[in-house]
């Protein structure tokens, strides 16, 4: 591996326009993105990593790691009572090498996958699973082991799949590397950094022409119907769909279905390879952080009117045939909009997202649906996604064969009722909740939906010195 990345591996060369957003300055009031809960903490943003080691050992316990503040909930949050220490790893930004014929990067915690796309998508090389957002760091990547559209599909998986090595910190400031295979690897992939202070890791990045996909878009009047063009899918690489939680009756569960391809080089109309690398579409879609928006601005009716729109566009999009779209419209459309979580007032939200084994999916699902819909409480971004197969043992990796269901409700005291339900809907059809989203489980629902804690729990990996509000609220 070339000990020097080069010069033009600069993120923030790479192309105009923000690669973060919304970073909180030391000292200041910690939430996650959903804004729920927020409480005053102390935060620590070292500038390399002999200072995150110092810092490390002056705290010594009660340390959250916290990367670019894009989990959901209190995940990134330090407890609220005892001593606490948020450890951010925002300023650990630094790429240490790049194999340009292997497409294995190391880098520290602290950069964010869209700096690793638009640094290495002008040598042909794209992060091989990426979420719904591009501001999360490469160590909250590893700590929520998270998962796109691709899942499902061969080279897809979960994050922690195309991961190379780790160095952990522990809270004497010591680094240790672990490979897959190696005791602690599975657990600090979906450990929600409970297993140390992730410091620096080498991921394997895939081959790409473009920065462009081919996308088509498909409507399915149901959910039976939108599962079953899921599953009509799979020999697609990345696949989802948005689920309109409003309607009842025959349309419960109406979706708008997306599926694309990675677009080669002759796939490129002229406009499209004028920006082979999709950099200068990246700026052009990136708009700034909306006004507070009142939360009664968000109700029933402007939900209804919101999804009727998005219904109806989706059907001019199908009937368009094939797009090309660019990297950023395809994997993070809420992106465009910077700070996008305001749009819920300053009460904030939260999220639900499940996944469901295969054999109790529809009925779940259908139960979840109507639940949602008959409480008011529907979720203008809700995501259904297929899952293939996850890690069962020592890891608490979210993904896991079946299917993927994700809501997101204002965080009213009507939407916590619901939420509950979801919990309890999720137990009983066995099923599992997403860490990095949640905000409201119980330890007991937690202990109802992850029979793999205890071991968790129990497992030399598990540091005690690290603490987060979600470790404690889950008694984990």
């Amino acid at each position: 591996m070339s000990a020097d990345p080069g010069p033009d591996l600069d993120p923030r060369s790479a192309a105009p326009g923000p690669l973060r957003a919304d970073l909180p300055a030391p000292g200041a009031t910690l939430s996650g993105w959903g804004r729920f809960p927020a409480r005053p903490a102390h935060l620590a943003a070292p500038a390399d990593l002999p200072a995150a080691a110092a810092v490390l050992r002056r705290q010594g316990e009660g340390i959250a790691p916290r990367g670019l503040g894009r989990a959901y909930g209190d995940a990134a949050l330090p407890p609220a009572s005892g001593p606490g220490l948020a450890v951010e790893t925002r300023r650990l930004d630094r790429f240490h090498a790049f194999d340009p014929q292997t497409g294995v990067l190391t880098a520290e915690a602290g950069v964010s996958l869209g700096e690793i796309a638009t640094a290495l998508l002008p040598r042909g090389w794209f992060p091989a699973v990426v979420p719904g957002t591009r501001f999360v760091s490469l160590g909250g990547a590893i700590a929520a082991d998270v998962h796109g559209k691709n899942h499902h599909a061969p080279g897809g998986g979960a994050f922690g799949d195309h991961v190379a090595w780790i160095e952990l910190m522990d809270e004497t400031g010591a680094l240790r590397r672990l490979a897959p295979g190696e005791p602690g690897f599975a657990e600090t992939c979906g450990g929600m950094g409970l297993t140390g202070f992730i410091a620096r890791a080498a991921i394997r990045l895939r081959r790409v022409e473009s920065g462009w996909l081919r996308q088509e878009t498909r409507r399915a009047p149901d959910l039976d119907a939108a599962m079953d063009l899921i599953e009509a899918s799979a020999d697609w690489t990345h696949v989802s769909a948005w689920i309109d939680c409003l309607t009842t009756g025959r349309n419960l569960g109406r979706a708008i279905l997306y599926r694309a391809e990675d677009a080669g080089c002759d796939d490129l109309g002229p406009a499209q390879k004028l920006d082979r690398w999709a950099l200068k579409a990246q700026a052009r879609r990136l708009g700034p952080p909306p006004d507070l928006v009142p939360g009664f601005a968000l109700n029933l009716t402007t939900m209804r009117a919101f999804n009727a729109l998005y219904w109806s566009g989706g059907g001019r999009a199908e009937r368009r045939g094939p797009a090309l779209v660019d990297w950023g419209r395809c994997f993070h459309p809420l992106d465009a909009v910077l700070g996008w979580n305001r749009i819920y007032g300053r009460r904030g939200f939260v999220q639900f997202q499940c996944a469901l084994p295969p054999e109790t999916a529809r009925e779940g699902l259908r139960a979840m649906l109507r639940l949602t819909s008959e409480a008011g409480q529907g979720s203008f971004l809700a995501v259904l996604k297929a899952l293939g197969e996850g890690r069962e043992r020592a890891s608490l990796s979210f993904p896991r064969r079946g299917w993927t269901l994700a809501l997101d409700f204002p965080a009213t005291p009507r939407a916590f009722f619901v939420i509950e339900r979801l919990h309890r809907l999720t137990a009983e059809h066995g099923g599992r909740i997403y860490l990095a989203k949640d905000a409201r489980m119980t330890a007991e629902d937690f202990a109802a939906t992850e029979p793999r804690a205890p071991a968790f729990r129990a497992s030399p990996a598990r540091a005690r010195a690290f603490a987060t509000a979600l470790a404690r609220r889950l008694d984990l």
